[in-house]
């Protein structure tokens, strides 16, 4: 988890002290962890994430206190969806960007088409501090692994840190290239429906037809990215 919140700092997908990832821990009380609100991503510790029940409150004791708006979205997610161990939501500018389109994500690149009919997108209601949104938000993410918040920013959510950081990344990556494309003035080409079908089920494991199969492909890059952390922020395990 600790690690997670450092390369979210070291990929530049952080806005200050705004943005949350929690993580739910094993047991039937449901108490998930989240960050210390106050802390930059890149002062974050395994030793000094903040522990909360469903109701946002502290089960050990701690100096720090928890975004009101991380504990809206992020219990709610939590609450119903039981494949979603860790919810991830951040601020960026190429998700904002995107989040404010109408049309929402394109399938204008191979990442963008992980997404391709599993992305949810949620209105915009104002900074999420009423707790009657949750019902909402949980119904338009459905059973997606994705929701775009409208006018917003991006969330994920995995039934691990690193499959829900990995879908971040990727959905961020699908951004960038949206709106760098967009910005060349020149008509799109985007793919027909049905292989922008293909590739989802490609990249998401569930497509046997192919000659070849990568497995091994996302838990090779998660491996990769801890060698990462553990050169660029060692301290993240303290």
């Amino acid at each position: 988890m600790a690690a997670v919140y450092r390369l979210v700092a070291h990929f530049r997908m952080t806005d200050l002290i705004f943005t949350h990832i929690s993580l739910r821990l094993p047991g039937p009380e449901h108490h998930f962890l989240i960050n210390p609100y106050g802390l930059l991503f890149e002062e974050i510790t395994a030793s000094n994430l903040v522990k909360i029940d469903l109701d946002g409150n502290p089960v050990e004791p701690t100096p720090y206190p928890v975004n009101p708006a991380g504990f809206v979205i992020h219990s709610a997610i939590h609450a119903a969806r039981s494949d979603a161990h860790c919810v991830l939501h951040t601020h960026t500018r190429a998700g904002c960007a995107v989040a404010a389109q109408q049309d929402g994500l394109l399938p204008v690149n191979q990442m963008s088409m992980e997404f391709h009919d599993r992305i949810g997108y949620h209105e915009y209601e104002g900074v999420a501090l009423s707790l009657d949104e949750q019902q909402r938000l949980v119904a338009d993410i459905g059973d997606h692994p994705a929701l775009i918040l409208r006018n917003h920013g991006l969330l994920t959510v995995g039934e691990t840190a690193a499959q829900a950081f990995l879908r971040m990344y990727y959905l961020e990556k699908a951004c960038e290239i949206q709106v760098t494309a967009q910005a060349c003035g020149t008509p799109l080409t985007l793919p027909p429906a049905d292989v922008r079908e293909r590739t989802a089920r490609q990249l998401r494991g569930e497509e046997h037809g192919s000659d070849l199969q990568d497995d091994h492909a996302y838990d090779l890059a998660w491996q990769a990215l801890l060698r990462l952390v553990q050169r660029i922020a060692p301290d993240h395990a303290d």
